[in-house]
Protein backbone atom coordinates (compact mmCIF):
# COMPACT_ATOMS: atom_id res chain seq x y z
CA UNK A 1 0.00 0.00 0.00
CA UNK A 2 2.85 2.28 1.08
CA UNK A 3 4.37 2.10 -2.39
CA UNK A 4 1.24 2.70 -4.30
CA UNK A 5 0.78 5.49 -2.01
CA UNK A 6 4.01 7.33 -3.09
CA UNK A 7 3.55 6.38 -6.68
CA UNK A 8 0.22 8.26 -7.02
CA UNK A 9 1.78 10.89 -4.54
CA UNK A 10 4.70 11.71 -7.15
CA UNK A 11 3.21 10.97 -10.45
CA UNK A 12 0.23 13.06 -9.55
CA UNK A 13 0.50 15.49 -6.66
CA UNK A 14 4.06 16.62 -7.09
CA UNK A 15 3.83 16.89 -10.98
CA UNK A 16 4.22 20.47 -11.66
CA UNK A 17 2.42 21.47 -15.18
CA UNK A 18 5.88 22.46 -16.45
CA UNK A 19 7.23 18.84 -15.50
CA UNK A 20 4.06 17.26 -16.82
CA UNK A 21 3.92 19.39 -20.43
CA UNK A 22 7.62 18.99 -21.16
CA UNK A 23 8.63 15.18 -19.77
CA UNK A 24 8.81 14.00 -23.50
CA UNK A 25 10.38 16.78 -25.07
CA UNK A 26 13.40 17.54 -23.20
CA UNK A 27 15.78 15.72 -20.75
CA UNK A 28 15.84 18.25 -17.78
CA UNK A 29 11.85 18.31 -17.04
CA UNK A 30 12.32 14.12 -17.22
CA UNK A 31 14.97 14.43 -14.38
CA UNK A 32 13.40 17.00 -12.43
CA UNK A 33 9.83 15.08 -12.24
CA UNK A 34 12.00 11.56 -11.76
CA UNK A 35 14.29 13.29 -8.88
CA UNK A 36 10.77 14.69 -7.08
CA UNK A 37 9.00 11.41 -7.86
CA UNK A 38 12.05 8.97 -6.25
CA UNK A 39 12.48 11.46 -3.28
CA UNK A 40 9.84 10.00 -1.10
CA UNK A 41 10.77 6.17 -2.31
CA UNK A 42 13.85 6.74 -0.33
CA UNK A 43 12.13 5.71 2.96
CA UNK A 44 10.78 2.53 2.00
CA UNK A 45 13.81 1.13 -0.41
CA UNK A 46 15.96 -1.28 1.37
CA UNK A 47 19.03 -0.07 -0.34
CA UNK A 48 20.74 3.08 -2.93
CA UNK A 49 20.34 0.84 -5.77
CA UNK A 50 16.51 -0.04 -5.90
CA UNK A 51 16.29 3.74 -5.21
CA UNK A 52 18.56 4.53 -7.84
CA UNK A 53 16.21 1.51 -10.30
CA UNK A 54 12.89 3.69 -9.22
CA UNK A 55 14.47 6.89 -10.23
CA UNK A 56 16.54 5.86 -13.60
CA UNK A 57 13.49 3.74 -14.90
CA UNK A 58 10.98 6.80 -14.13
CA UNK A 59 13.14 9.12 -16.18
CA UNK A 60 13.18 6.62 -18.83
CA UNK A 61 9.84 5.17 -19.53
CA UNK A 62 8.51 9.19 -18.99
CA UNK A 63 10.96 10.92 -21.17
CA UNK A 64 10.75 8.39 -23.91
CA UNK A 65 7.05 7.78 -23.28
CA UNK A 66 7.62 3.82 -23.22
CA UNK A 67 4.38 2.79 -22.65
CA UNK A 68 3.38 3.88 -25.80
CA UNK A 69 5.46 1.43 -27.58
CA UNK A 70 4.57 -1.72 -25.20
CA UNK A 71 0.84 -1.15 -25.91
CA UNK A 72 0.96 -0.97 -29.44
CA UNK A 73 3.42 -3.94 -29.34
CA UNK A 74 0.61 -5.84 -27.26
CA UNK A 75 -1.87 -4.98 -29.78
CA UNK A 76 1.07 -6.25 -32.52
CA UNK A 77 2.13 -9.32 -30.79
CA UNK A 78 -2.15 -10.69 -29.61
CA UNK A 79 -3.67 -9.51 -32.56
CA UNK A 80 -2.20 -10.17 -35.94
CA UNK A 81 -4.38 -8.43 -37.41
CA UNK A 82 -4.12 -5.04 -36.33
CA UNK A 83 -0.54 -5.41 -37.14
CA UNK A 84 -1.49 -5.65 -40.97
CA UNK A 85 -3.54 -3.22 -40.67
CA UNK A 86 -2.47 -0.61 -38.43
CA UNK A 87 1.80 0.36 -38.46
CA UNK A 88 2.80 2.38 -35.45
CA UNK A 89 3.34 5.64 -37.69
CA UNK A 90 -0.38 5.79 -36.82
CA UNK A 91 -0.37 5.30 -33.33
CA UNK A 92 2.48 6.99 -32.21
CA UNK A 93 0.28 9.56 -29.91
CA UNK A 94 -1.07 6.82 -27.44
CA UNK A 95 -0.62 2.90 -29.09
CA UNK A 96 -3.76 2.96 -29.98
CA UNK A 97 -4.90 3.23 -33.78
CA UNK A 98 -7.17 6.64 -34.08
CA UNK A 99 -10.37 4.85 -34.71
CA UNK A 100 -10.25 3.81 -31.06
CA UNK A 101 -11.84 7.22 -28.98
CA UNK A 102 -9.27 9.37 -27.70
CA UNK A 103 -10.76 9.33 -24.05
CA UNK A 104 -10.11 5.54 -24.00
CA UNK A 105 -6.91 5.28 -25.85
CA UNK A 106 -5.64 7.67 -23.58
CA UNK A 107 -6.86 6.41 -20.09
CA UNK A 108 -5.57 2.75 -21.39
CA UNK A 109 -2.50 4.70 -21.79
CA UNK A 110 -2.11 5.84 -18.35
CA UNK A 111 -3.30 2.41 -17.21
CA UNK A 112 -0.35 0.98 -19.18
CA UNK A 113 2.01 3.72 -17.66
CA UNK A 114 1.37 3.34 -14.15
CA UNK A 115 1.28 -0.38 -14.34
CA UNK A 116 4.70 -0.33 -15.69
CA UNK A 117 5.80 2.09 -12.83
CA UNK A 118 4.44 0.18 -10.13
CA UNK A 119 5.60 -2.99 -11.18
CA UNK A 120 9.32 -2.17 -11.33
CA UNK A 121 8.98 -0.16 -8.42
CA UNK A 122 7.67 -3.29 -6.70
CA UNK A 123 10.72 -5.22 -8.15
CA UNK A 124 13.18 -2.79 -6.78
CA UNK A 125 11.80 -2.54 -4.10
CA UNK A 126 11.91 -6.37 -3.09
CA UNK A 127 14.79 -7.54 -5.23
CA UNK A 128 17.39 -5.03 -5.50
Amino acid sequence: MEQLILHLFGDYVTQSNWMAQNKTKAHWPAFAHAVVYACPFAWICPTLDAWLVILLTHFLIDRYRLAVYLVWYKNWFFDYSFAERVPFSECRKTGYPSTHPDWLAVWLLIAADNTIHLAINYAAIRWV
